[in-house]
C-alpha cells in the first residue's frame, strides 16, 4: 500500500482541493503533493492528526496507514510493559506482512472487541458488498472492461441511473487520477447522486499492467459507488488501503470462491 496515493483517494473524496487541505494545514501544497507523489517522507504523527481531522476519518486510520506508533499504542505499551516485550520478539523474528495477518486473525477470533465496542470502520466494506457484486478470475481484461463489468453488477444501487451512466462516471473519475493504491489492488469510485453505499470485487485472472504507485500490476480492483457526501466512505476506502498493504491482492486472488472472498472482508478490522 502506498500512503501518498491512499492520501490522495482520500483527499478528493473529501472535496478538498491539494490547495484547500495546504492552506487548512498551514503547509505548502508544493509539500503536500511531495507526499502524496511518495516524494517526502510520511509526515509526524502530530501533522497526520490535523490531516484526519480535515479530512473527516480517524487519527488512528492515517496513523496506520502511514505505519506511525500512535499515542494509544505507546500508552498501551506503557500501561502494559509485557505488550512491549511481545512487539520486540515479534521484531526480532521479523513477521513479513502475511505472517503478522496470521497473527492479526488469530487474536480477533481468540480476543473479540467488547460488546459495545465500536468497529474501527463503521462496517467497512463487508457492510455494502454483496455476494452478486463479486467477480472471481475475470480474464482477457483492461481496467475499462473491469468498470464496465462492475457499473453492471452496482447499477442497482443507483435506482436514478442506468449501468452506462455509472460506468461513465467511473471511467471519468478514473481519467482524473489513478485509482491504484499499491499492493496489486486499485479503488476506482462513482459519486451517483441518491445511490447507496455499494461496493463491487473483481479478481482478475493475470495481473493488470497499470499505473500503480509502487510498480506493482493490479490483481483486485474494488469499485465503490455512493452519494458524494457520504462520509463512510473514506473509512471505507482506508479500511481497503490498510488491508492492502498486508497482503489483500494474494489472499484474494487464492479465494476459490465468492464466499471466501466475503469472508476475508467480515473478519478484517
Amino acid at each position: 500500500m502506498h500512503f501518498g496515493a491512499t492520501l490522495r483517494l482520500i483527499r478528493l473524496d473529501s472535496g478538498l482541493s491539494l490547495r484547500d487541505l495546504a492552506r487548512r494545514l498551514k503547509v505548502s501544497s508544493t509539500y503536500l503533493s511531495r507526499v502524496e507523489k511518495g516524494l517526502d517522507a510520511v509526515p509526524t504523527p502530530a501533522r497526520l492528526s490535523a490531516m484526519a481531522r480535515e479530512l473527516g476519518v480517524p487519527p488512528t486510520e492515517l496513523m496506520d496507514l502511514a505505519h506511525r506508533i500512535s499515542p494509544l499504542v505507546a500508552d498501551y505499551v506503557e500501561r502494559v510493559p509485557e505488550a512491549g516485550s511481545l512487539f520486540l520478539e515479534i521484531a526480532h523474528r521479523g513477521l513479513d506482512a502475511a505472517q503478522l495477518a496470521e497473527v492479526r486473525a488469530f487474536v480477533a477470533e481468540r480476543f473479540p472487541p467488547a460488546v459495545g465496542a465500536p468497529a474501527p470502520s463503521g462496517g467497512g466494506l463487508a457492510a455494502i458488498l454483496r455476494p452478486d457484486r463479486v467477480v472471481l478470475g475475470l480474464t482477457g481484461s483492461g481496467m475499462d472492461d473491469v468498470l464496465d463489468l462492475a457499473a453492471g453488477r452496482l447499477a442497482d444501487a443507483c435506482p436514478r441511473v442506468d449501468a452506462a451512466y455509472v460506468a461513465a462516471a467511473l471511467h471519468a473519475r478514473e481519467a482524473e487520477v489513478s485509482s491504484a493504491i499499491g499492493g496489486g489492488v486499485a479503488v476506482p469510485c462513482a459519486y451517483v447522486a441518491g445511490a447507496e453505499p455499494a461496493a463491487a470485487v473483481i479478481v482478475l485472472d493475470e495481473a493488470l499492467a497499470y499505473d500503480t504507485p509502487d510498480g506493482r500490476p493490479l490483481k483486485v480492483v474494488i469499485v465503490l459507488v455512493g452519494p458524494r457526501d457520504d462520509p463512510g466512505r473514506r473509512l471505507v476506502l482506508a479500511q481497503i488501503a490498510r488491508l492492502a498493504g498486508r497482503g489483500l491482492a494474494d489472499r484474494l486472488a487464492g479465494a476459490d470462491s465468492v464466499e471466501a472472498v466475503l469472508r476475508c472482508f467480515e473478519r478484517a478490522r
